[in-house]
């Protein structure tokens, strides 16, 4: 089954969406919409969702859809 890689890591990390939106200033729903696919983030908002994860690859890569369980990334 394929995610977008920002929910995988964002499970990895044992983190809900309301942590992961706390830590970098997104609101839950938006964060939900953005792993859901209907809507596209700002840059300033993937950069803060980067940060809060801990990935370290373009900000971008976080909506790339990866194979649940092979990140495919640097974290």
């Amino acid at each position: 089954m394929s995610v977008r890689r920002i929910t995988y890591l964002r499970q990895e990390a044992g983190l809900t969406k309301f942590a992961l939106g706390a830590a970098a200033r997104v609101h839950p729903s938006r964060l939900s919409q953005v792993e859901n696919g209907h809507v596209v983030p700002y840059p300033v908002e993937l950069e803060r969702l980067a940060r809060a994860l801990g990935w370290q690859g373009e900000p971008a890569a976080l909506l790339d859809q990866v194979e649940s369980g092979e990140p495919d990334g640097r974290r």
